[in-house]
């Protein structure tokens, strides 16, 4: 029987949608609940577990929002070790929850969480000790996380299955939160992971700096300000590309957060997913993003202010992605990825989406949920 280790850090993301850029530390997490940010990594852990029903496994796991709840929720009837004090977990209970599934010989440690949990995880499993995360944070430079819950879920139930899967050392990275939300971003490598590889299901480490010349982004720059239309709210998202399309219009930008911009005018900057639902309630909206270089993410990775209710307000059709083909074929085939938290959401957004790669130029690339 395959014994699986369940870990999850409850606030993992917690930060995302009210536009912290990151859940670190107990200050940072307690501010994001003030503000109305609802704790996810629990669902999003379920919706990995789900994938693992009516297959032959005992699930180890710590206590209520660290694992036990989502075991139960999926069915299992989890064997619970260690003790911890609800609602006030810490980087030391993930760890005290390494040590006790390792001690209980578990075959795989499965966790939700970002690239925070990943570090934690990291200074105490054994390079032995397969683990694989269940992506809930708000940053995930990472290579040890599947690319949505339920591709994590997925490459579980083929170890479990027995199919071949193959097992590599995966960086763990990570960046300092408050030069990031001063607009820096600054990544550093802790060390690896043993992860289960599979290339449809585990995403790569994290694509940083500028890829392509300046005269690209000017070129997609340039061509969105040129067909944007008046009276219209544009959602613009982070990343380079996108900053370079505010810098064509002359404004300010966040660059790793979401502005509003009509007219030529900026309406906010580094916006909440509820300050971006009040500002576009009965209005007209587009919204802007680009890829994540080396991933493909395209909603779900540090944009988590794009909520689901805000995309379906807009459509999919209004939807502008804007990316170089650099970018692009740095993916070798491999689709955009939206994980919004949904499947039924993200599925209804896949297929083929239109992509700016230049000034007049578009390719047509496919979008998966």
């Amino acid at each position: 029987m395959f014994k699986l280790g369940l870990i999850i850090n409850p606030l993992a993301g917690v930060g995302g949608s009210v536009a912290l850029k990151g859940s670190d530390g107990a200050e940072t997490a307690r501010q994001a609940l003030e503000l109305g940010a609802v704790p996810r990594a629990g669902e999003r852990a379920l919706l990995a577990l789900e994938a693992l029903k009516g297959l032959d496994l005992r699930c180890y796991t710590y206590p209520g929002e660290m694992g036990q709840t989502a075991a139960e929720q999926a069915g299992f009837e989890p064997v619970v070790l260690g003790q911890i004090e609800s609602g006030n977990t810490s980087a030391e209970d993930t760890q005290n929850a390494v040590r006790d599934l390792v001690e209980a010989q578990v075959d795989l440690i499965l966790f939700a969480g970002g690239d925070g949990t990943a570090r934690d995880l990291h200074g105490v499993v054994p390079e032995t000790i397969p683990v694989l995360g269940i992506p809930a944070g708000v940053k995930i430079h990472s290579g040890v996380y599947a690319i949505t819950p339920r591709a994590a879920g997925e490459v579980v139930a083929m170890l479990i299955r027995g199919e071949l899967v193959s097992l590599r050392e995966q960086e763990v990275r990570d960046i300092d939160e408050k030069a990031f939300r001063e607009g820096s971003v600054r990544a550093r490598y802790y060390g690896e992971l043993l992860v289960p590889e599979e290339g449809r299901f585990v995403q790569r480490t994290k694509s940083g700096g500028k890829e392509v010349e300046e005269l690209v982004l000017e070129d997609i720059a340039a061509d969105l300000v040129e067909t944007m239309e008046d009276g219209i709210c544009y959602v613009m998202g982070s990343g380079t590309t996108v900053q370079a399309v505010m810098e064509e219009l002359g404004l300010p930008n966040t660059l790793l957060g979401v502005d509003l911009v009509r007219d030529g005018e900026l309406l906010g900057s580094d916006l909440s997913a509820a300050e971006l639902l009040e500002l576009t309630e009965g209005q007209e909206c587009r919204v802007v993003v680009t890829i994540i270089g080396g991933q493909g993410h395209i909603i779900g990775r540090g944009n988590q202010q794009l909520s689901r209710e805000l995309l379906q307000r807009v459509g999919r059709d209004n939807m502008i992605v804007v990316a170089t083909k650099t970018k692009l074929k740095a993916l070798e085939g491999r689709p955009l990825v939206i994980d919004s938290g949904d499947p039924a959401f993200d599925q209804q957004w896949s297929g083929l989406i239109r992509v700016v790669t230049g000034y007049r130029d578009a390719v047509l690339y496919p979008v998966e949920g």
